[in-house]
């Protein structure tokens, strides 16, 4: 059905403009919306797979015989008066047609196809007896895994491309050299990225032929944090005890901010947590506080606090997580009988994620391996994706440089997505210029291609992809099925908030902060809780910041709140600066956070922006801040979010549920074991999901901002980082792939993201 009754007006989706979608979907939901021949309660469907439809809510398969509507002529009934000679049109209804009408764009197949060829990596028939023995305990490798896995003497590079099995060939050719080679387990050091990915490979090991407890617990395996902390600790334990390390990230934020108060910077203001992760960049880069050359104000002051952090430390004997494996490179480094005795401890090397290394972790297994030279070194150049760690792809992309007899195998069977999802993510991730070349070849063919769907915005992308959800549970999926991924935590805030108020149980990551918890949100929300109310003091202590005042004149206000006995709002009307100019605003201010209270939500978040200076404390704070913090725009954000609220209280209320409800989620993720998985991208890398929705796959999200102003200033690396996360993203789906690109973001018309170009067309007959 295309029409229902709404607010007694009869509602066309050929004639309804698109921004209005959503809004229809939502009074829907409130019971709002009547069949326009029976008069019972309908809904509206916005979903991927079919067309926006209206159907009944108790009989969804009913259909009531609609009378057929004449076609509209625009002109005739747009209403005009005359003016000065011309004819200027008067407001419409909801139910007139706009003139440049945007429509519904129906989800459609990527045009990228290649023909299906049965590719099963071909099985090396010439097993040594060790490789048979796995063989028939079913751990069967193809060729370039059996080549990878013989190939035990001499440094290694194995290019492993997404879902290529190289846990399975890092721990094959272990066992190999245990079993077959008879290699000493205690001369072996297996590095992996993760704790669980250690663990994994420890259990893996367990379960192959001949492998015993003791011979695998002789093995040096784990994280590079764990294995070289074990060295430090060892050899100067007195220095490096467990009593000594700032394991909670408020321990050093305290650190810093002390050191801030000599440059007056502002503990609520300045973003110390981005000059943490700056710090950790520049020490991971093995760059230390007298060789960092700061390119700009913030880095000036970023490295001041870098230099006050070290100092701190060293005075009081204390260290960080990045400082086990600086001290391990320097201890190491200025000891050679040490250094000699672990070479010659230390005679093969197995690396895992290896396009995920950093300087330190890269100059401390080429000391290590510097006698031997047995490195296996296993990862992919088209999945680096953490270059903001300090993580260098360059070191796969040229491994010879310091291993100059390295042999290399490519990987090139993809075992865990569908032939149309490996072609499509081949086809894209071609684009980029620096890259070891590849191709990954799939092993079935789900003959469903990746699929485009195009909503009008956040919140109508969101409603989609949850009821195309709800579907495909209907028809009999488990909702562990199923993921929705990200470039930013900040984008899966329309998604969260949709989920929250379905019955689908779902889970996010546990580092996640609630999009009404951000700094930016919480503070442009705090003006409108200051409104409603004039005494509420966290509100007021959190706009101090961006009226440009410290928090300490909060004692003064109150006080001066006692002596004219009146509100603490009115109490700032009446604050003595040292500034004339700053007590002028500051009246003005109050005057209009006053009259926010009888505005529409978005209309007092754009006063807030404009009319009180929040857009020039996003600028400085901006210019203060990464590419990345400052490309995020939370306020851009809040105002799409407003749109749905028409009171303030009702904002603010859902703001408060939202926020209660990402703890809950928090706490109830670690009990789901069948549960919808919301993730960023980076912290999707390594799983794999049976189908994956990519949300806002559109120029400025994915590609992000800060990538797009780097390009356009000649640099094209981050972008190429970009289109690997992209990749990543693609390669997660095993057998469905669902990417929106939504017409409008953040309030504009978006563009689709260039990474689907590639795809979005068909290939050439002779290519």
């Amino acid at each position: 059905m295309k029409t229902a009754i709404y607010q007694k007006q009869t509602i066309d989706l050929a004639k309804l403009a698109r921004d209005q979608f959503q809004k229809i979907y939502l009074a829907g939901k409130n019971d709002e919306l009547r069949c326009s021949v029976c008069n019972e309660k309908v809904r509206l469907f916005l979903g991927i797979q079919n067309n926006p439809h209206f159907f009944h809510v108790h009989s969804p398969e009913k259909q009531c015989s609609e009378p057929i509507t004449p076609a509209v002529n625009v002109e005739e009934e747009q209403h005009y008066i005359e003016r000065n000679g011309f004819k200027i049109p008067q407001g419409r209804t909801i139910t007139a047609t706009p003139i440049d009408l945007e429509l519904f764009k129906p989800a459609k197949h990527i045009e990228y196809t290649v023909p299906f060829k049965q590719a099963f990596g071909e099985i090396h028939q010439e097993y040594p007896p060790y490789l048979q023995q796995l063989a028939e305990n079913g751990t069967i490798l193809d060729q370039s895994q059996a080549a990878a896995v013989m190939e035990t003497e001499g440094s290694l590079l194995v290019l492993a491309g997404a879902g290529s099995g190289k846990t399975r060939v890092l721990t094959a050719r272990t066992a190999y050299m245990l079993n077959e080679k008879d290699v000493d387990p205690g001369s072996i050091m297996l590095v992996t990225f993760t704790s669980k990915a250690a663990t994994e490979m420890k259990n893996r090991l367990l379960s192959y032929p001949n492998m015993k407890r003791e011979k695998i617990n002789r093995i040096v395996t784990g994280t590079f944090h764990s294995i070289f902390y074990r060295i430090l600790m060892f050899h100067d334990g007195g220095n490096w005890s467990s009593d000594k390390l700032l394991k909670k990230e408020w321990q050093r934020d305290k650190i810093l901010k002390a050191a801030g108060k000599e440059l007056n910077l502002s503990e609520k203001e300045f973003a110390y947590d981005l000059v943490m992760q700056q710090i950790g960049f520049w020490k991971n880069s093995l760059l230390f506080p007298n060789e960092v050359k700061p390119a700009t104000e913030w880095e000036e002051k970023a490295k001041f606090l870098y230099r006050k952090y070290e100092e701190y430390k060293q005075l009081e004997g204390l260290f960080d997580f990045d400082d086990m494996l600086v001290g391990c490179f320097q201890l190491l480094s200025t000891t050679p009988a040490l250094l000699e005795q672990y070479q010659n401890r230390f005679h093969y090397f197995l690396i895992d994620e290896f396009q995920d290394i950093n300087k330190v972790q890269y100059e401390l297994i080429k000391l290590l391996s510097g006698k031997h030279r047995n490195v296996c070194a296993v990862g992919d150049d088209d999945q680096a994706i953490y270059s903001f760690r300090g993580s260098d792809p360059t070191y796969l992309l040229e491994f010879e440089r310091d291993f100059p007899y390295a042999k290399m195998v490519t990987l090139d069977q993809n075992y865990r997505s569908s032939h149309e999802i490996v072609a499509a993510a081949n086809q894209m991730i071609a684009a980029n210029k620096v890259r070891r070349i590849k191709k990954m070849k799939a092993q079935f063919s789900s003959e469903v291609l990746p699929l485009l769907f195009f909503p009008h915005d956040e919140e109508e992308e969101a409603t989609m992809i949850v009821t195309d959800i709800q579907e495909q549970i209907a028809k009999g999926a488990n909702p562990g099925d199923f993921a929705i991924l990200y470039r930013t935590n900040a984008a899966s805030r329309a998604v969260f908030e949709r989920l929250a108020g379905s019955n689908l149980p779902f889970k996010i990551d546990q580092d996640a902060e609630a999009f009404y918890d951000r700094y930016i949100v919480r503070s442009a929300l705090s003006f409108l809780r200051a409104s409603l109310n004039e005494d509420d003091p966290q509100a007021l202590a959190d706009i101090l910041p961006l009226l440009f005042l410290k928090q300490t004149v909060l004692k003064d206000i109150k006080a001066e709140s006692i002596l004219k006995d009146c509100s603490f709002l009115e109490a700032l009307s009446h604050l003595k600066t040292a500034h004339a100019f700053q007590e002028k605003k500051l009246k003005k201010a109050v005057v209009i956070i006053r009259g926010l209270k009888h505005l529409s939500p978005i209309s007092a978040i754009e006063k807030i922006e404009k009319d009180i200076g929040f857009l020039d404390f996003l600028k400085k704070r901006g210019n203060e801040s990464s590419k990345l913090e400052k490309g995020s725009d939370d306020l851009k954000d809040l105002k799409v979010a407003a749109k749905s609220f028409t009171s303030i209280e009702a904002l603010l209320v859902h703001a408060e549920h939202m926020s209660a409800m990402n703890k809950e989620i928090k706490n109830l993720s670690k009990h789901f074991t069948d549960a919808i998985s919301l993730s960023t991208i980076h912290r999707a890398k390594g799983l794999e999901y049976h189908t994956v929705y990519m949300v806002g796959a559109v120029d400025g999200s994915l590609p992000h901002d800060f990538a797009l102003d780097a390009y356009r200033n000649g640099d094209f690396t981050a972008l190429e980082e970009e289109r690997r996360l992209f990749y990543v993203a693609m390669t997660r789906a095993k057998e469905q792939l669902y990417i929106s690109a939504p017409s409008s973001r953040r309030g504009k018309k978006a563009t689709c993201s260039r990474f689907l170009a590639p795809i979005n067309k068909k290939k050439k007959a002779n290519s």
